[in-house]
């Protein structure tokens, strides 16, 4: 039983983005969770670690359920709201 827990935590995924022309360069994101994200050399602004660029300068990347709840705790403590999660249907978690 706990087998079939783990495997549906790993398939269900979620789109995690990050509105990176609006970010403030605070560093809370990576302060709080460092294997997602990290602060850039160049301009000091936050990155989704391994996160696809978009052409309207977002990134995004697909995480799984476990890793969940570690973005939910980056995008609550972004003073400017930058850090938005979907599920699989395009619901919004924030």
């Amino acid at each position: 039983m706990e087998a079939q827990q783990s495997e549906t935590k790993d398939k269900k995924t979620f789109l995690l983005e990050h509105d990176r022309p609006n970010c403030i360069s605070c560093g809370a994101c990576a302060s709080v969770t460092p294997q997602f994200w990290e602060m850039n050399k160049d301009d000091g602004k936050s990155d989704i670690i391994n996160g696809k660029h978009r052409h309207d300068e977002w990134q995004e990347l697909t995480i799984k359920e476990k890793d969940l709840q570690c973005n939910k705790e980056a995008a609550d403590v972004c003073p400017v709201n930058v850090i938005h999660l979907t599920d699989d249907d395009g619901n919004k978690i924030t």
